[in-house]
């Protein structure tokens, strides 16, 4: 799937290596790999988008902080 969006990373990328966020027009969040943006997006709607950051901020997934 082709997405004609502005993708935006994250400030705390440093490395190359992130994923990268298009807000889509019709309310849905694409995600991609910043090292190969020619591939096919992962494509969420907004309700899951939402769940996945309250879980990263409330470290349920067990992410590193910072």
């Amino acid at each position: 799937m082709t997405i004609d969006a502005e993708f935006r990373r994250s400030s705390f990328c440093s490395n190359g290596n992130c994923v990268q966020v298009a807000m889509l027009a019709d309310g849905r969040v694409a995600l991609r790999d910043s090292k190969n943006p020619a591939a096919p997006a992962h494509v969420l709607p907004a309700r899951a988008w939402t769940r996945f950051n309250a879980a990263i901020k409330g470290d349920a997934v067990g992410c590193p902080a910072g």
